[in-house]
């Protein structure tokens, strides 16, 4: 490091100081008078001692400039290109998410929830999910846990066994509360391909029996924030200083990022939670700088701290969802649609459903059809 710095000490014409030393001298050469009297001998040690002075601040000031040039700024960003956490989360896991069957005549791209990834805490499940008429996922019951599904394009018609009934469209959030027990349906609404993704948090044993809930926002009515090329959908949780209104039992961050070429993000992350990126599109640098790419259907597990940082070096966009969530530290034994914290707690809710009983009492009555 040292080395490339020497010439700015040397005795070449072409030194930056050499340069500078020469033009001061020259311009106090024909300032001072000749020093032939004792008036001009004074006058010239008064000088001397301020014409060092200013030598000495041009070589403070030139070595600075060249020693410690100024932080390279992102084109995109105000802040410097360092990484401003602590403890940056980086990549400990990543998995492709492969197309498989489900419902009726759906395809899912299951990332959480497959053989290489079977949750993580408080997270349960994440489908990418890929549906035209006449299939769907026809009714089915839940409990325990909570469903949020987010519309990426096209439209999906939700009915269950209380009556409630309404449509999701193209960036549209339900998140459900299953709780002690629901029967449901999710099909398409409309012609073509629809796609979106559903995310599936597990709640704490103090709240798996409790009342179904809903909450249902329109894409226009999600909190949205947009900085330095990077927009993002606040489905739960707080980013750029912009709050979801969504209630969560537990506690979960969940946002869309949309990352024009050459951006870079850097969001924070509570410490102590667990944490994921789902890729839409395109692909980007995640965690640390000089790591590989990753592209569309990875799901990145993130590892402990306090933030993560992204760059999209790409010339195309990036759209990925990140979600955090706060772990429950509780068992979780699943059977199929049921998640409990013991084996019994399985068998309990599967001969309540059979027998429509403890939050089932409308199941053998309804039918979405």
């Amino acid at each position: 490091m040292l080395r490339q710095h020497l010439p700015l000490f040397s005795s070449s014409s072409s030194s930056p100081i050499y340069m500078a030393l020469s033009r001061l001298s020259r311009q106090n050469s024909h300032r001072l008078p000749p020093a032939s009297t004792k008036t001009s001998s004074r006058s010239s040690a008064k000088t001397k001692p301020l014409l060092f002075l200013l030598l000495l601040i041009v070589i403070l000031v030139v070595t600075a400039v060249f020693l410690f040039p100024p932080a390279i700024m992102s084109s995109s960003s105000p802040s410097a290109a360092s990484v401003p956490f602590e403890s940056p989360r980086k990549v400990v896991k990543k998995v492709l998410s492969l197309s498989q069957s489900e419902g009726d005549g759906a395809t899912v791209r299951r990332s959480i929830g497959g053989h290489e990834l079977r949750n993580l805490d408080p997270f349960l499940l994440l489908d990418e999910f890929s549906v035209s008429k006449p299939g769907g996922f026809p009714d089915h019951p839940h409990r325990g846990f909570e469903t949020v599904t987010y519309m990426l394009h096209g439209a999906f018609t939700h009915q269950d066994f209380s009556g409630r009934k309404g449509t999701i469209r193209t960036g549209d959030v339900q998140w459900m509360t299953a709780g002690r027990g629901i029967v449901h349906s999710e099909m398409p609404a409309s012609d073509g391909v629809q796609k979106g993704l559903q995310l599936w948090i597990n709640l704490a044993s103090k709240d798996k029996m409790i009342e179904p809930r809903y909450q249902e926002l329109k894409s226009k009515d999600i909190s949205q924030a947009e900085k330095h090329g990077v927009k993002v959908r606040i489905i739960a949780g707080e980013a750029f200083g912009v709050r979801s209104p969504v209630y969560t039992r537990t506690p979960t961050m969940y946002m869309d990022f949309t990352m024009q070429p050459g951006s870079q993000l850097h969001q924070p992350i509570l410490e102590g939670w667990n944490a994921f990126v789902y890729i839409i599109e395109g692909e980007g640098v995640f965690g640390r700088e000089g790591d590989v790419a990753a592209s569309a259907h990875h799901c990145l597990v993130l590892g402990a701290g306090d933030g993560l940082s992204v760059w999209n070096r790409s010339g195309a966009l990036l759209r990925f969802v990140l979600a955090a969530g706060q772990p429950l530290n509780e068992p979780v034994v699943q059977q199929g649609l049921f998640v409990m914290n013991s084996r019994a707690q399985i068998q309990q809710a599967m001969q309540d459903y059979y027998y429509g009983r403890n939050g089932f009492e409308k199941a053998s009555q309804w039918s979405s059809a």
